[in-house]
């Protein structure tokens, strides 16, 4: 009965406080909870997109000499291929050829069986197709007739009655059971699909050395929505398949190096939520502990009022434990609430992360309960609030500068070249994390909010207050300096959340523009244009095209290593800092346009061959003709250049030596780039290739950045500011409030509401000025280091971080209308009546 009527009036006389301490549990419980939330969903959609991306999940390669007996899992297609030595085309009165070819056969279903293999671009699909890279070379349409060279047999004719796109040409390709370095370079250009009945009466004859046999399959896709687990379970039934074969076949797995891809990305993104979720958490424990240690001179007297009438401390421990529950069970609810409705609104799903139930009861035992355990006999509850005067321990040792020494070390040697915070051990099937780079971040974040506490325990008042209080400089400085060490927590508190929120918002907004730049990095532009005979100035006449520029590409060997060759317009192109070494962008490409043999290589390159600057490179074609090129410096990545090695020269010197087909790469006026591609398409017809990047943001490399992550920056900024306001708010407010009985013996005393105004818009403007200065050195500090750990994140590095001015703007307003109602609540409730007030205290 006792303590139902404890907590009658604590929800009576302590309603204020005690919301106060709830909401703070609240915030601790609810970004967690919203966060793995959006872990969750974010795992089931990479696993899903992966899936997805994946034409054939399993291509199953028949040995020579051996036969597959063995039943294929889930569905399964045969499809034969055979390497002929050309095909030739007659159009116009001219007769084209090409070199060596693969002629494919289907069954009529394939391409419903597997859509994701063949895109219908022109024609239909029941007779024989051609590839669209080849019908270009053959100046083919539907309708046309193609001889096939076949080795050891007459040529034999077919009439095409389809072009298609082979959109997963490099793994329908691939050499099964080679290792990665021993893949083809790139898929044939020259790509004939018959159907099956007619591939085996034209190629049943050939040689076997030029036949090869492959199962290809589909399996079932009810696989767990964590990459890592549909990963493992992908290879361990491909594994298994292979030993039932005994070795008459071997697996490609190409669902598997999707879902190893994907799995590596969800790592990344629980590094996100580590680095993200717990300063927050942490930010909101500590709001809740100092709301609640806000109110310890009313608790003791509470206390000792008790021990006076008889209550034994085992009953000051029952109601101790009986406000903890209240408080911590209050905050965990409203927290999974918000967690929920976020999760419904942003999401589609109202799933939590109940464990963040546990942290919320965890936060309210350690914050709220050691303070009302504290006073447990009447001469302890009776003595004087406010501790010793000594210095603590921490700030006579200088903790905090240790702890800012040893950040910076450790981001040195996080952020060196060659550090990978997701670790990807060759033949291994685990990834691992290096925690260890969280040390750098976390010891910058502690020590600089120790810092901000030592400094503004040692603020010069008296100088500080003057502007604002003019003659009473003196007494509201004797006042505040009583007043030192909530001030100096109020102030920390507020500044580590303005820094939680600027570090947050940068990365955040830096994160998008850096997946906007991959998506283009990897379509070349807005909307890139290939396989077409239109000129540019034909180009820039579609409704909403920007800006055309032309790019060539062609393939050279640098010694025995086939790489792109592409040959750009050094002053029209546009390119990142990002994307080169040893200089700006812009100072490459001059070195570029100055010499007109210059090229430009990539660092594995220049590592293979000991290259240095002014070295003469001789390029040679698939021809065997070479051509002299001068080493003039490094890039690192390129529009549509694949990760590892390519080279960039003047396309002028290019078209004049070693002429290569030209691609456009576009940008639009504002118009969506999607829009922009189905007008090329309807222009260009079926043999251009036109791709946007809209497209290819869904499925650029990494599948973490193809995330959506809007409904993730939303909680965040929005934990942000709510983070933001109610630490300079409210701890402002709940202070003010233990203070009313100073501000009425002070009008008591005779001092006017003006003068008790200068105590409080003092005190107000110190916290604001301290949480905006320190919070914005910390906020841009934690950003740096934020983005060079994470740096595995972005591809390429940005050039600069991207600030949301208006999201800070934002921010400043919120605190600013945070500081100002706090105090006018103040001022206002400092006019009421002195006996009034004391008589309620």
């Amino acid at each position: 009965m006792l303590i139902l009527i404890w907590l009658r009036g604590l929800l009576a006389r302590r309603t204020g406080r005690l919301a106060a301490a709830a909401a703070g549990i609240a915030l601790a419980v609810a970004l967690p909870a919203a966060l793995g939330a959006f872990l969750a969903t974010a795992k089931a959609t990479m696993t899903a997109r992966s899936i997805q991306r994946v034409a054939v999940d399993w291509q199953v390669e028949q040995q020579p000499g051996q036969s597959v007996s063995v039943p294929m899992p889930g569905t399964s297609r045969r499809v034969s291929f055979a390497r002929v030595d050309g095909l030739e085309s007659r159009q116009a009165g001219q007769t084209l050829t090409t070199g060596a070819g693969q002629v494919l056969g289907l069954p009529a279903d394939y391409a419903a069986v597997f859509p994701g293999e063949l895109r219908l671009l022109a024609g239909n699909a029941n007779g024989p197709l051609l590839a669209q890279q080849t019908a270009a070379n053959l100046h083919a349409q539907p309708g046309a007739s193609v001889t096939v060279r076949r080795p050891g047999l007459p040529d034999a004719t077919v009439a095409v009655t389809g072009v298609v796109e082979l959109p997963a040409a490099d793994s329908l390709f691939q050499r099964v059971g080679a290792p990665p370095g021993a893949q083809p370079q790139a898929p044939p250009d020259n790509v004939l699909l018959l159907p099956e009945a007619d591939w085996h009466r034209l190629f049943d004859g050939i040689p076997r050395d030029r036949v090869r046999t492959q199962f290809h399959v589909r399996i079932d896709h009810r696989l767990p929505p964590d990459p890592a687990a549909a990963y493992t379970a992908v290879t361990g039934q491909a594994r298994n398949l292979e030993e039932r074969m005994a070795g008459s076949g071997l697996v490609g797995d190409n669902l598997g190096a999707a879902l190893d891809a994907a799995r590596e990305d969800a790592l990344y993104s629980q590094v996100l939520f580590l680095f993200l979720g717990a300063p927050a958490v942490v930010l909101a424990a500590l709001l809740a502990g100092l709301v609640t240690r806000a109110g310890a001179p009313r608790r003791t007297a509470d206390q000792a009022l008790l021990r006076t009438r008889g209550a034994s401390r085992g009953t000051l421990v029952r109601l101790a434990l009986a406000e903890t529950a209240l408080v911590g069970v209050a905050g965990v609810l409203a927290g999974l609430g918000l967690a929920a409705l976020a999760g419904r609104v942003l999401f589609g799903s109202a799933n939590v992360s109940w464990w963040a139930a546990a942290l919320g009861l965890l936060v309210a035992a350690v914050t709220v309960l050691p303070p009302t355990l504290r006073a447990t006999t009447v001469a302890a509850a009776r003595r004087p609030v406010g501790g010793s005067r000594r210095s603590p321990a921490w700030l006579r040792y200088g903790l905090d500068l240790w702890l800012l020494a040893g950040s910076a070390v450790i981001f040195w040697i996080t952020s060196k070249n060659g550090y990978q915070l997701v670790l990807v051990p060759e033949g291994l099937p685990q990834l691992s994390v290096d925690y260890w780079a969280f040390a750098g971040p976390a010891l910058l974040w502690t020590g600089a909010g120790l810092l901000i506490w030592r400094l503004t325990r040692t603020l010069p008042i008296t100088w500080a207050v003057r502007p604002l209080t003019g003659g009473l400089a003196g007494t509201v400085s004797a006042m505040l300096t009583r007043q030192r060490a909530p001030l100096a927590r109020a102030a920390t508190l507020a500044a580590l959340a303005v820094a939680f929120a600027v570090s947050t918002s940068v990365f955040d907004t830096t994160y998008r523009q850096q997946a906007q730049v991959d998506a283009e990095l990897t379509n070349g532009a807005d909307v890139t244009v290939s396989q077409t005979r239109a000129t540019a100035q034909q180009l820039a006449a579609v409704p909403g095209v920007g800006r055309v520029e032309p790019l060539q590409h062609r393939f050279a060997y640098v010694g025995s290593d086939l790489q792109d060759l592409y040959g750009i317009r050094p002053s029209t192109v546009r390119l990142h800092d990002a994307y080169v070494s040893g200089g700006t962008a812009r100072e490459i490409l001059d070195r570029l346009a100055r010499q007109p043999d210059a090229l430009l290589v990539s660092q594995e390159t220049v590592n293979d061959f000991q290259l240095h600057l002014g070295d003469q490179v001789r390029l040679r074609t698939e021809n065997g003709r070479t051509v002299p090129f001068h080493y003039a410096g490094v890039i690192t990545e390129f529009p549509t250049a694949p990760r590892d090695s390519f080279l960039v020269a003047n396309a002028s010197y290019l078209a004049r030596t070693m002429p290569a087909d030209t691609m456009y790469l576009i940008s639009t006026d504002g118009t969506p780039p999607h829009r922009v591609a189905a007008e090329l398409r309807g222009l260009l017809g079926p043999t251009a290739k036109v791709t946007d990047v809209e497209t290819s943001r869904q499925v650029v490399g990494s599948s973490l950045t193809a995330v959506d992550l809007a409904g993730l920056t939303t909680i965040e900024l929005g934990y942000a500011l709510a983070l933001a306001a109610l630490a300079t708010g409210l701890l402002l407010a709940l202070g003010f409030a233990e203070r009313r009985r100073t501000y009425a013996l002070a009008r008591v005393l005779g001092a006017t509401p003006r003068q008790l105004g200068s105590f409080v818009w003092a005190e107000v403007a110190l916290v604001g000025v301290a949480a905006t200065v320190f919070g914005a050195l910390c906020g841009w500090a934690l950003s740096r280091m934020l983005v060079a750990v994470l740096s595995g994140v972005f591809d390429p590095p940005p050039d600069a971080l991207a600030v949301p001015w208006a999201y800070l703007g934002l921010l400043a307003v919120l605190g600013v209308a945070a500081l100002l109602a706090a105090g006018a609540a103040t001022v206002r409730a400092a006019r009421r009546p002195p006996m009034t007030v004391l008589r309620d205290l």
